[in-house]
């Protein structure tokens, strides 16, 4: 999966009216946007609609975007809005009007291609954000994340640091994570996703 940076410079080429950039955005979120009106069970041309709509409302609010980063979780969460805004006018929440059969009945265990999308932006996130750690800090996360786990007198003789030690030395990794800026437009996504 493309990193933050693509998301930023396919936004960033759009604002400047860049029409292949806009054309990758839409190839790219486009099944997003699909999946979620699939999830409303929307009918097609409502599901349409929805797409017209998000994108519209991006072409003006584009330049109000604040981190290009953050583009897939505003575009999950007006989707959403819109098709409960279809929902409610059309007066059937949740619709009902397809006839259940073994193709339109959903899969819980599978996941949409909106999870697909968002734990990838997540992973890309995380790994972004651990390069910027200092050399010493991904070694300690990669040794407390190792499986089998690799026990602290062990990590204290690799890193050269006292075992009661290791505690605030991650402590202070993860907050360097957690101030990362890719990690910070995460968390700002999934919180506007999450209204």
């Amino acid at each position: 999966m493309r990193d933050d940076r693509s998301v930023t410079e396919l936004v960033t080429r759009a604002k400047n009216g860049d029409q292949q950039a806009w054309d990758a955005m839409v190839e790219r979120y486009a099944p997003l946007i699909w999946s979620i009106c699939r999830r409303h069970r929307l009918r097609d041309a409502d599901a349409e609609d929805v797409g017209q709509a998000v994108w519209l409302h991006l072409v003006g609010r584009l330049d109000d975007l604040r981190d290009p980063a953050a583009l897939p979780g505003w575009l999950a969460t007006t989707a959403r809005r819109e098709c409960l805004r279809v929902q409610k006018t059309s007066g059937k929440l949740p619709v009902l009007q397809q006839m259940l059969n073994t193709e339109n009945i959903p899969d819980e265990r599978a996941a949409t291609s909106e999870d697909v999308l968002l734990a990838a932006e997540r992973s890309a996130a995380l790994r972004e954000a651990l390069s910027h750690l200092s050399p010493s800090c991904q070694q300690l996360m990669a040794m407390l994340l190792a499986d089998p786990p690799v026990p602290y007198a062990e990590i204290s003789a690799r890193l050269g640091i006292s075992i009661g030690s290791i505690g605030p030395y991650r402590a202070r990794c993860l907050d360097k994570l957690r101030r990362d800026p890719a990690i910070a437009a995460l968390m700002d996504a999934e919180a506007v996703a999450s209204c």
